[in-house]
Parts: C-alpha cells; structure tokens; sequence
C-alpha cells in the first residue's frame, strides 16, 4: 500500500492534484462508489460539469479515453484507464435529504454531499459549489423510457480508475454513503497520487 490513502467507509477526503499528475481511485474490496468532484485550484468557480462534458464527449457513458469538462468548457481530467467501465455522471451526491426521501426506514447520514462539503471546507469552497459529482463504479441503468434505476456496482476488488490531471485541480472524493449505490454496504475506496 505504499503511497495509497484510505478513505474510510462513508467518509470523504479533498487534496489538490496538479496539472500531469495522476490519480488512482481503487476499490479495494469491490462493489463500493466514489464520488468525485474538481475544481480549478486557481480559481474555485471552475467545476467540473456534466453537462459540459455529455455535450464535448457525446456520450453519457464515460471511460478510457473520454475527457470531464469544466463550466468553462477546459478539460480539467481524461480518463488514462479504467478496468470497470461503469461509471455515473447523472446523478447528485446523496445527502441527509436523500436519506430521509429515499431511505426513510434508516438513520439519516450526512452523506456524501456532507462528507465533501467538510473535506471542502478548508480550500474555500462551500456547500452551494458542489456539483453534480462524477461517480466512480456506480451502476446507473437508463431504460429506453428514460427511467433511471440505482443498481449494485459491477467493480470487483482491486478495480481502478486512473485519471490525469488537465489543470491544477483541488478535488474532492468519498466512499459512497448511500444503500443502493453500494449493494447495500459500505466499504473503503483506496487513492494514490503519481
């Protein structure tokens, strides 16, 4: 594990990443998400965008090869590898409203929009400037009909998602807090800067 970070279960962790370095994302145990969200490190109103990016990559399913776009339309990551193939950009950081509207028979979490709004918290950026995250591992079916369901990731243990930095970036990323995103457990997502 040397130069990997754990994020533990239901928790989050926000650290810059420059221009041309690399980040790992791995899920160490399988069947987990990660949420990640970037931002310009120079300037924090740059965010990365999913509408940018479903418009500039021409697709809603994002892998090797495709890049994440910011607001300003800059490419802020490319996806350099990815051993899944699965991933979501549709969908917000689960919150304390999406466990009461969606899990109201369970104890109400913070979720992953409280974890990041913390872990963001020292580098200035407040709740309000959270976006929609780009959601590592998680399994997001659309129907023909336009129906969305929320299914269990396919990653195994030991699957990664590497993406290199376009610009100098302050990100931010947790281990998913939410049932369904998950299987309905909760684990680590391991990271590693190069």
């Amino acid at each position: 594990m040397n130069g990997v970070h754990e994020i533990a279960p239901r928790s989050g962790v926000a650290f810059p990443l420059a221009a041309g370095e690399t980040l790992t994302v791995i899920d160490p145990m399988g069947m987990q998400v990660a949420d990640l969200v970037a931002y310009n490190a120079d300037d924090r109103r740059e965010v990365i965008s999913n509408g940018r990016t479903f418009d500039y990559e021409e697709t809603i399913r994002l892998s090797k090869g495709h890049r994440l776009w910011s607001n300003r339309s800059r490419i802020m990551l490319e996806i350099i590898d990815d051993t899944v193939g699965r991933h979501d950009f549709l969908l917000t950081p689960c919150s304390t409203d999406t466990f009461r509207i969606f899990y109201p028979d369970k104890p109400v979490h913070r979720g992953c929009f409280g974890n990041l709004a913390e872990a963001l918290e020292p580098f200035g950026i407040g709740p309000d400037a959270i976006p929609t995250a780009f959601n590592l591992f998680m399994n997001v079916p659309v129907r023909e009909d336009g129906a969305l369901s929320v299914d269990p990731p396919i990653s195994r243990a030991g699957d990664m998602v590497v993406l290199e930095a376009r610009m100098d970036c302050i990100i931010g990323l947790t281990a998913c807090s939410a049932y369904a995103s998950n299987g309905g457990s909760f684990k680590p997502i391991h990271y590693r800067i190069d």
